[in-house]
């Protein structure tokens, strides 16, 4: 789908001091003082970064210089130049992105499945292990996926060898791969029956004494005093943090006791703990005896838990858009209530599912001045409501936006090629 004509141009964007382009008032007045005093005409601009259905909305001030059409954008540039030299941060800015009022153009590729006709399946992967970052085409090809998705966000700030690390929610053919962020949006699939619904996850441990405990995550970095649990789909050395590993195998029988950093073996499972939690696993993990880990998945509308059969995948998202078959935007519960988030253009990707259940895949490209815009968080969920969207959340975006079809990218990644991502959603024959 493509919509509308490009018909705006550049300005230069003056940054606060924290580094982002919106700022309260009294931050940009000051700013704009700077600005002023080097020589240059500033204006303030004030936005309003919309409601969400768990935010208000907020007034922001933008630090703006001049105004030029689409084909004068080395004026601008000059200036942000101009103003580098002399100590002040800017940026050219194409207002298009902002999120005001525009007249596109957009370029969109929607992907609708019809439950009725659909003899297929759903499914989602996280590539060939947890740990490491992949493209969708290559995890669609190993699927063997009529189409697919990128998924959620990924960690891109835990050390290299562990940023496909989804950040949040992820069970892969009835196995817990990643931990629920409590009361973020999810899309749960049981064969070709999917639902979008708000999650959290419960993992415990259990050694042959009964002294229970919470395990704090799953196939991620430890922090401080924390127990994690590693599965055999992890994919690489855990960390020699001084911390302490238990390895346990498929019968719950524990099988060594060692210091952390080592791997995980076919069939078997390893719980690593820091700190205090170390001391917990040398107390009460004691080698040829045994352990058990219970692994929990809730669904927070209906309380009821999600059975963690071979058919059941769930994958974590980025903002719950629409929910029964209404406008509900949940920002601040999913860690996205900002400027830049709610209101600026950005590349999207949103999975909806409709009334009669059928599932509805959607890219909305951007970061592509005169080409397409993208959408903002509020655009995105209209566009998915239209679509008829009953239920429906954002995934991750940006960059990571793609789409393929029949193992091909058939959109246009804003990176200019396609991202490795740490998980995605296909449709399998």
């Amino acid at each position: 789908m493509k919509q509308g004509k490009s018909t705006e141009g550049w300005t230069v964007t003056v940054l606060m001091p924290n580094g982002h382009e919106d700022g309260k008032l009294t931050t940009a007045q000051t700013k704009a003082a700077e600005v002023e005093a080097a020589g240059f005409t500033p204006a303030l601009q004030k936005v309003v970064q919309p409601a969400a259905a768990d935010a208000p909305a907020v007034e922001r001030y933008l630090v703006r210089i001049g105004l030029w059409t689409f084909a004068e954008r080395a004026k601008a540039d000059k200036v942000v130049k101009e103003l580098k030299e002399l100590d002040i941060r800017a940026k050219t800015d194409y207002l298009a992105d902002d999120g005001l009022q525009t007249t596109g153009p957009w370029a969109m590729n929607v992907l609708m499945v019809d439950p009725k006709l659909f003899r297929g399946s759903f499914r989602t992967s996280v590539g060939a292990n947890v740990a490491k970052r992949e493209t969708i085409s290559s995890m669609a090809k190993r699927a063997g996926a009529i189409a697919g998705v990128n998924g959620g966000f990924f960690n891109i700030h835990t050390p290299k060898a562990l940023q496909g690390d989804p950040m949040g929610i992820s069970v892969v053919g009835g196995k817990l791969l990643s931990e629920a962020v409590p009361g973020r949006s999810g899309i749960v699939i049981t064969g070709r029956k999917v639902r979008i619904t708000e999650l959290k996850t419960t993992v415990t441990a259990t050694p042959a004494d009964g002294a229970r405990t919470e395990v704090k995550g799953i196939n991620r970095a430890a922090g401080t005093d924390e127990l994690i649990l590693y599965t055999e789909e992890f994919g690489t050395k855990m960390a020699a943090d001084g911390g302490t590993e238990i390895v346990v195998d498929a019968q719950g029988k524990i099988i060594n006791v060692r210091e952390g950093g080592g791997i995980v073996s076919r069939g078997t499972y390893v719980l690593h703990g820091t700190g205090i939690m170390a001391d917990w696993l040398l107390e009460h993990a004691l080698e040829a005896s045994t352990m058990k880990v219970d692994t929990k998945v809730i669904d927070l509308r209906t309380k009821r838990t999600v059975p963690l059969t071979p058919e059941t995948y769930v994958m974590g998202g980025g903002v719950g858009l629409v929910r029964n078959g209404r406008v509900q935007i949940t920002a601040q519960a999913d860690g996205q209530a900002s400027f830049n988030m709610m209101l600026r253009r950005h590349p999207r990707t949103m999975a909806g599912v409709t009334k009669s259940g059928g599932l509805i895949l959607v890219t909305v490209d951007g970061r592509n001045p005169g080409v397409t815009v993208g959408a903002s968080m509020v655009e995105a969920a209209q566009l998915m409501r239209w679509l008829g969207a009953k239920q429906a959340m954002n995934l991750d975006g940006g960059g990571s936006s793609v789409m393929v079809v029949g193992h091909k990218v058939v959109n246009r990644p804003s990176d200019g090629a396609e991202r490795t991502v740490g998980d995605g959603l296909f449709i399998t024959p």
